[in-house]
C-alpha cells in the first residue's frame, strides 16, 4: 500500500494537534505547567516541550501503524 500525501499530512495534523493536547495535559497534571509561559522556569518549560515533543511523536506513531495495517486489507 502506497500512502497519498493526504494520508501522511492527516497523520502529521493529528499526531501534533493531540500530541500538544496530552503533553501540556500532562505537564499540567505533573506540576510543570503553568498559567502562564513566562512564570515558568526554563527547565519547565524545557520539560513541557519534551513532553509534546514524545507525546506527539507516539500519536503520529501509532496512527501511521493504523492506517497501514488497516488499510492493506
Amino acid at each position: 500500500m502506497t500512502a497519498t500525501p493526504l494520508d501522511i499530512l492527516t497523520i502529521v495534523s493529528l499526531g501534533l494537534l493531540a500530541g500538544t493536547g496530552a503533553g501540556l495535559l500532562i505537564g499540567f497534571l505533573a506540576g510543570k505547567q503553568k498559567r502562564h509561559w513566562a512564570s515558568m522556569s526554563a527547565k519547565d518549560k524545557q520539560t513541557n516541550f519534551l513532553l509534546v515533543l514524545a507525546c506527539s511523536s507516539t500519536v503520529m506513531a501509532i496512527l501511521a501503524w493504523y492506517l497501514f495495517s488497516y488499510s492493506a486489507v
